[in-house]
C-alpha cells in the first residue's frame, strides 16, 4: 500500500516538471525568465489565456503579452512593521511588440525596484525591444 501511495505521489510530481517543447522555426519563441526570488509567468497572449507560464510561442507579427509577476514586499524591519512577515504582491503587466520574427528567440525579464515592478522584452542580442508602458495592475491577489 505504501509503495502504491509513493508511486502515485511521484507520478503527480513529474507532471509539474514537464519538459519545454522544442521551438518550432515557423514561430517566434519567447522565454520567460524570473529572478530566483520572484515568480514571472506568461498569462495571456492577445487577450486569450495562455496555457504554459514558462514561454510564449507566437506567429510572426504584432502581439500583446500579459505577464503575471509576483514578488515579496515588507518584513525587512524598521518602523511600525519591524515584526511583520513579508507579503507577496501580484502584478499583471503588458508588453506590446509589432515585429516578432519566425525562428527568433526572445526573452522577457521583470524586476521589482523600490516596489515598482518593471518588465522588458529582449532580442537574442539583449537589445530592449519593448517595456511595459501601462502602470501595472497590482494587489495581494
Amino acid at each position: 500500500m505504501r509503495t502504491l501511495l509513493a508511486l502515485t505521489l511521484l507520478a503527480s510530481l513529474t507532471a509539474c516538471a514537464s519538459k519545454l517543447p522544442e521551438p518550432d522555426p515557423r514561430f517566434a519563441w519567447i522565454d520567460i525568465v524570473p529572478d530566483p526570488s520572484d515568480t514571472l509567468m506568461a498569462n495571456r497572449l492577445d487577450d486569450k489565456r495562455w496555457n504554459d507560464g514558462r514561454y510564449y510561442k507566437v506567429m510572426p507579427g504584432r502581439h500583446e503579452l500579459e505577464l503575471r509577476y509576483q514578488f515579496e514586499v515588507g518584513g525587512a524591519g524598521g518602523g511600525f512593521g519591524m515584526n511583520a512577515e513579508p507579503s507577496r504582491i501580484t502584478c499583471y503587466m503588458e508588453l506590446h511588440y509589432d515585429n516578432f520574427e519566425a525562428g527568433k528567440r526572445y526573452r522577457v525579464e521583470a524586476r521589482n525596484a523600490a516596489n515598482q515592478p518593471m518588465a522588458w522584452l529582449y532580442d537574442e542580442n539583449r537589445n530592449v525591444l519593448a517595456r511595459h508602458e501601462i502602470f501595472p495592475r497590482c494587489g495581494p491577489f
